[in-house]
């Protein structure tokens, strides 16, 4: 994953900045509208009683009543429905602030629209706003890409900072993988044509936009689940309230309605109501600030309950390049001779694999390349055709390369010469067995080893994949290789499963019958053939630096385009909805104090054994009904934090997060409101307030 310190589309760290917090009030006061809060209905109902009181309230101040206990409970009802909004409002603040550091990088810029003619020298200036679907334009070093598109041709380095944040350049090139470029982006070196794929305002960059700043956000069928069971819960503590009015006048000690409303809104799930449009924003928020767009709450959702992950081997499991990690000499070769022929024939090669070859010499053989001692010599880079690389120098021909070039090498320039050496062909099989590549090494006409390239496994990937173990999540590793070399990767890596010689349609075929079995499937994937899996799984994270297919694909699009972040979105999935379980669970049990509180207060006078449940101590049944109603709307407050944070959350068993979770937000949530009650009660006594 990236380190990189610049500053990131999603790296809003300072969410109490001072910006979002002045908008914020703004914006949960105009929530206020009672058309906005019907969707949230504890919060809504919370509104109408705070309405009544308050029309209560003008009815005592006209007739002269007192005005002190009604005045407080209508404010601090109004206070919990604010700070509510207010909850939602930070979290959406936060998501404007992001887009506002995205919408820098939307500019309406010139495009060199290519005539039909095709040639490059052929073009007219436009606005990029007039740019249509299947428009070809020309881009050269120093302009900004106009819209979203495919590469056609030619080859360009790309700057991409105005998306990902990352300062260092990609390569993008026409065909393959690696063809889409974003609107937005800066080519910085020689040139590219590209084939305009979006109509201007549906680009992905505007699509991020309308996404971060959540206009699009639909509630996930778990929030819906549980925005149903709160509106529940909610329903039958009103018929509770209500029955107990009739219970009051029939026990000869009335109840005003100011006190059975505060009773109302303490006992119905006001925390987690006013805290769970903030808890699902936040969700993709923390997405968004490790770079990965999620296209809906849903994906983030079922990221947090997928059973398997679908790895690609290469760049997530491996390194990506194969390294060398031995040099086999054959007898008669001494392995610093060996290392020095390895060293000669990788001078002309540029590839990771001939650049890994010096690092070995370097380390295990103290051989240090020098290019300048070989002064005269012809170097022979490496070719697709010959798979061969090395040197001519004085009349030797040294190489190395692919085993059987390497033979035909041999016998080219001696035909009489032996290349079924035995030490050779069992190195050979031995680098083979093991999963690594075997380089051949030869001068003129005798072979003299092999090089063993090694596709390097992460160091600490084999630890990752037993914490998705112990969360119960089955890793499969999907690659092009044969079964053998595929079989040693998946052992050393330590995945449960592997798919080899994998193609589009046995990716696919191993998502659909996961998915029959009822399991939640993740991929990650960047080119075209990737895109029917990544349609198919339940989370698909698309490289933003792969195909247009891709990318609209996938539900989610990972900025970075690093694969190895799909175990970070599930660990972000599941902390989504843990907060959600933790918060209703702290909700639920911070109830049981308010029992204790309110309902000896409402009925002593006519029951005085309820004065039993006066385990607190309150001072007067008046200051015990303000002081649960404050501790009410003042938790919400104290929650939002933790809400936009998430809980902490460590890849154990769910039985062990369970246990946890009830440990602190059960059993703190049925402890911490008699702390706080008690506390505000003495406040209040202090202040005189009641």
């Amino acid at each position: 994953m990236s380190t990189s310190s610049h500053a990131k589309p999603g790296s809003s760290s300072a969410f109490a900045s001072p910006d979002i917090l002045g908008r914020a009030l703004r914006d949960a006061v105009v929530k206020l509208n009672p058309a906005t809060l019907m969707r949230n209905p504890v919060i809504f109902v919370t509104e109408v009683v705070a309405a009544l009181v308050t029309v209560l309230f003008v009815r005592d101040v006209l007739a002269g009543n007192p005005l002190a206990f009604t005045g407080q409970i209508m404010a601090w009802l109004w206070f919990t429905v604010l700070f509510a909004t207010f909850a939602e409002a930070i979290a959406e603040g936060r998501g404007r602030a992001q887009a506002d550091s995205l919408r820098k990088a939307r500019t309406d810029t010139v495009a060199k629209r290519l005539r039909p003619s095709g040639t490059r020298k052929l073009h007219d200036a436009v606005s990029a706003l007039d740019l249509k679907i299947g428009d070809l334009v020309l881009v050269e070093a120093g302009d900004l890409i106009p819209g979203d598109g495919e590469i056609v041709e030619g080859i360009a380095s790309v700057n991409e900072a105005a998306i990902t944040g990352e300062s260092a350049p990609v390569i993008r090139e026409s065909g393959g993988d690696r063809s889409a470029v974003t609107g937005g982006t800066t080519v910085i070196s020689d040139w590219i044509v590209v084939r305009i794929t979006a109509a201007p305002g549906s680009s992905f960059l505007d699509r991020m936009i309308a996404l971060v700043e959540g206009a699009e956000r639909q509630k996930t069928p778990n929030e819906l689940a549980l925005s149903i069971l709160l509106a529940g819960m909610t329903l039958i503590f009103l018929i509770a309230v209500v029955s107990l009015a009739g219970l009051g006048r029939y026990s000869g000690a009335a109840v005003p309605v100011p006190v059975l409303v505060a009773l109302l809104v303490t006992l119905i799930p006001t925390t987690i109501g006013g805290l769970l449009s903030a808890i699902g924003i936040a969700g993709m928020d923390r997405l968004i600030r490790h770079n990965v767009l999620a296209m809906s709450g849903r994906a983030v959702e079922a990221a947090g309950d997928v059973d398997t992950l679908l790895l690609d081997k290469t760049g997530t499991i491996t390194f990506g390049n194969r390294m060398a990690s031995e040099i086999i000499p054959v007898p008669g070769i001494t392995a610093h001779e060996a290392a020095l022929i390895a060293v000669q024939a990788s001078l002309a090669d540029e590839t990771a694999e001939g650049r890994s070859i010096l690092a070995l010499a370097r380390e295990q053989h103290a051989i240090t390349p020098e290019r300048a001692a070989l002064e005269g010599a012809s170097f022979v880079p490496f070719s697709a055709a010959t798979r061969l690389s090395g040197v001519d120098l004085a009349g030797r021909r040294i190489r190395k390369g692919a085993v059987d070039a390497i033979k035909r090498f041999v016998l080219s320039v001696d035909p009489q010469a032996e290349t079924a050496v035995a030490a050779f062909d069992a190195a050979v099989e031995k680098i083979a067995r093991s999963g690594g590549t075997p380089l051949g090494l030869a001068e003129n006409g005798r072979l003299l080893g092999v090089i063993h390239l090694k596709d390097v496994v992460k160091p600490d990937i084999k630890d990752r994949f037993a914490q998705l173990r112990r969360m119960g999540i089955r890793t499969v590793m999907v690659t092009g290789d044969n079964p053998i070399t595929a079989a040693a990767i998946a052992s050393e890596a330590g995945v449960d499963d592997f798919i080899a010689e994998a193609t589009p349609q046995d990716k696919l075929a191993y998502i659909r019958a996961e998915q029959r079995l009822g399991r939640l499937v993740a991929m990650c994937g960047d080119g075209t053939n990737d895109a029917p899996a990544l349609a198919q799984a339940d989370v698909g994270v698309a490289m933003q630096s792969g195909t247009q297919a891709a990318r609209e694909a996938g539900n989610m699009v990972d900025l970075d385009s690093d694969p190895t972040k799909l175990i970070e979105i599930v660990g972000i999935g599941k902390q989504l909805l843990m907060t959600r379980g933790a918060l209703t669970t702290f909700s639920v049990a911070n109830d049981v104090a308010k029992y204790f509180a309110i309902l000896p207060a409402l009925f002593i006078a006519a029951i005085p054994e309820l004065g039993l449940l006066n385990v607190m101590g309150l001072a007067s049944p008046q200051s015990a009904i303000l002081s649960a109603v404050i501790f009410n709307a003042l938790i919400i407050i104290a929650l939002i934090p933790l809400a936009l944070r998430g809980v902490a959350y460590q890849a154990r068993e769910a039985g062990a997060v369970l246990a946890r979770n009830l440990a602190i937000y059960g059993l703190g949530g049925l402890l911490l409101p008699f702390a706080g009650i008690k506390l505000i009660d003495l406040a209040i006594a202090a202040l005189g307030l009641a």
